[in-house]
């Protein structure tokens, strides 16, 4: 009998990959493509929904000829992608209205702060388990409602679709307007603030709030399910599993058990920690969301800490500045010097997320002297992450009353052996980065597979992780504290800058 595998598409901020993977969870085949990105205004940022849908067209069969298979041996198809951005489409043409809205757009920051005034904002957590802000769908999509030329009619007649990115890629992938799907999964409905967090359904109350049309949502359906088969690129392989990428991370790392942490670095970064059937609402700025959902199983809820700027700090300091030419050389700069000279960045391009939830909120480079040499910013530019991790496990704390002793980390940023060592300093915590590290991907893998029974139970899964490296705190801890007391000074400094200004106060969580 020929060797069965499960296939992973990884719908990602600057590029789509699509993985194939063995069953004892070793990559086999990759094909990548990046996408154009767009900021036709500042704080705009958008994408071509048509071109990442050719990027996947080209990408299956690539994957499928480097691995060397069929597609007949390819026993599932799992697929995860960027959260929040979303796309809206015409059911009958399959061209979409606009470029897809991404999450790190905030073209709506008036509009939530006007949102924030109105009756019924104070429900709003209550009833989705995120605050107010720019960076989830339901603000953008009002804003496209209203801003586009009869969108809100065609909506309401049911002729025009909504859907994030695995939602765009199945209906395409399952037919298109040929009686293609229109589903998404718990953990990306989860995100867009119109799903109530304790049904798992739209929300009438927030659909309402937002004035969003029903008719043009998906169906929300468990992470692992058999949603459908292909029709188009690769047809005949079924899709199992469907699951926004911080939380096929989370299962990628086979954070299964309640108080099981994980971190991705990688254009932002994001820290989610596993509350079993537990719905923790946080009352520290962190967000209460889906982990997963197994089939016809109890969702499981995790808490989130969601960082803006990370890995993209280190692409802004190589196209924007010029002071590297590649993403890997600022540990070799950072290298250069012992410390940061007194110099902090704090990049709040989009406003700051966790813990603080500041949407005016702007960048700024603080503490700079004549001393100060590219070797300080480049290492600026790694503190900048972990300090902002410790805002999010100081906060993940607080809510839990205990202290996590161990963070798994993954994401393209944990290549950089100086940035690992200086977050398990600044954390006191040991970080575990796995053998395989592209966990996004290989989560998706792992909830398709497990859907159709190529991979068992969880245990089997969890068999497949080993640690390829290990980094443990070295920082003298008195330097830490007055380390961590100017980042936060610095942090400070960034609010109020942008107008309107518009907050979620710490007690609404």
């Amino acid at each position: 009998m020929a060797q069965r595998f499960v296939m992973a598409i990884d719908q990602g901020t600057t590029s789509t990959r699509c993985i194939v993977f063995d069953s004892n969870a070793r990559l086999v085949s990759v094909a990548q493509r990046e996408h154009r990105r767009y900021s036709p205004r500042p704080g705009w940022v958008e994408q071509d929904a048509v071109e990442i849908w050719r990027n996947v067209d080209r990408i299956m069969p690539q994957a499928l000829r480097d691995a060397g298979i069929g597609a007949d041996q390819v026993v599932a198809l799992g697929i995860t992608n960027q959260r929040e951005t979303f796309v809206v489409w015409d059911r009958h043409t399959g061209a979409p209205v606009g470029r897809a809205i991404v999450w790190e757009d905030i073209r709506t920051e008036e509009l939530v702060a006007e949102m924030a005034s109105r009756p019924g904002a104070d429900e709003v957590r209550d009833r989705c388990g995120l605050p107010l802000a720019t960076y989830f769908s339901a603000p953008s999509l009002r804003w496209l409602l209203d801003d586009v030329p009869d969108l809100r009619d065609r909506a309401e007649r049911g002729d025009v679709l909504f859907g994030t990115m695995d939602t765009w890629l199945i209906w395409n992938l399952t037919g298109g307007v040929n009686g293609g799907l229109h589903v998404t999964d718990v953990t990306n409905a989860s995100r867009t603030m119109l799903m109530n967090i304790m049904t798992q359904q739209w929300d009438p109350e927030l659909l309402s709030f937002f004035d969003i049309p029903r008719r043009m949502l998906p169906e929300i359906r468990p992470t692992t399910e058999i949603h459908g088969r292909t029709t188009r690129v690769v047809p005949g392989i079924e899709i199992a599993a469907a699951l926004g990428d911080q939380h096929a991370a989370l299962f990628g790392q086979t954070c299964f058990a309640e108080g099981e942490t994980k971190c991705t670095y990688g254009t932002g970064s994001f820290l989610l920690m596993n509350t079993g059937t537990k719905l923790i609402r946080s009352e520290h700025g962190l967000l209460t969301t889906i982990g997963y959902q197994l089939g016809g199983e109890p969702v499981t809820y995790a808490l989130e800490g969601s960082i803006a700027v990370t890995g993209s700090l280190v692409q802004w300091f190589r196209d924007n500045l010029g002071l590297i030419h590649s993403a890997p050389e600022i540990e070799t700069l950072a290298r250069t010097v012992k410390d940061n000279g007194g110099c902090y960045i704090v990049p709040a391009f989009s406003g700051l997320f966790a813990p603080h939830w500041h949407s005016e909120a702007r960048g700024l480079i603080v503490g700079l002297t004549s001393y100060i040499t590219k070797g300080h910013l480049a290492r600026a530019v790694l503190e900048a992450t972990a300090w902002q991790t410790r805002e999010v496990v100081d906060a993940m704390n607080a809510d839990l009353g205990e202290r996590a002793g161990v963070l798994r980390v993954d994401g393209g940023m944990t290549a950089d052996h100086l940035l690992m060592q200086i977050i398990a300093d600044v954390l006191d915590v040991s970080v575990m980065r796995p053998m395989v590290a592209e966990t996004v991907s290989l989560g998706a893998a792992y909830a398709a597979g497990l859907a159709v029974g190529y991979w068992p139970d969880l245990a089997g899964l969890r068999r497949n992780w080993h640690l390829a490296a290990r980094w443990t705190p070295q920082m003298d801890p008195r330097h830490r504290d007055e380390e961590y007391a100017n980042w936060k000074r610095a942090v400070e400094l960034t609010f109020g800058w942008a107008t309107p200004r518009h907050t979620v106060d710490s007690g609404q969580f």
